[in-house]
């Protein structure tokens, strides 16, 4: 039942949250039960910034305990966001700080990887960071990047 609860308040909390599609992905350990480790790509739109695409690649961990979505992915990932459209520059302005756009389930229940946005007025930039946290022992793994937005007239 307590697990029941927290997938329908995670599911709830993440509503806003983008969603991914899949790019492809590469092997990168043989396992000999059930699938190997792999590395995949995503990609996902923006969900306050129409125009601007971010590529993910994350560790997946294969295996039996992997098949079944009980194994723990590494805390490892990499972006890299793209001006894809026209972006409302008067809109970005808006936007808060830290505002987590993308997340992903890292465990079965405690581990996750996420993607929140800033804005840096100074620069005109859009800057995407990307790491996984665990409830009691987080990581500072982490990779960012930027897109750079049309300079104002």
């Amino acid at each position: 039942m307590r697990r029941l609860l927290f997938l329908v308040l995670a599911a709830t909390l993440s509503a806003g949250a983008a969603r991914a599609e899949e790019v492809g992905s590469a092997s990168y350990r043989f396992k000999w039960l059930g699938p190997n480790d792999r590395i995949k790509v995503e990609v996902f739109d923006d969900p306050a910034v129409p125009g601007v695409a971010c590529y993910l690649s994350r560790a997946e961990t294969g295996g039996v305990s992997g098949a079944l979505g009980l194994a723990e992915d590494p805390g490892e990932a990499s972006i890299a966001c793209r001006q894809v459209g026209p972006i409302d520059v008067a809109k970005v302005r808006s936007l808060r700080n830290g505002e987590e756009v993308f997340s992903r389930g890292a465990s079965l229940i405690w581990k996750k990887t996420q993607v929140v946005r800033f804005y840096d007025a100074k620069r005109n930039v859009l800057v995407y960071l990307t790491y996984t946290d665990k409830v009691l022992a987080g990581s500072p793994r982490n990779s960012i990047s930027v897109v750079p937005l049309n300079r104002p007239q």
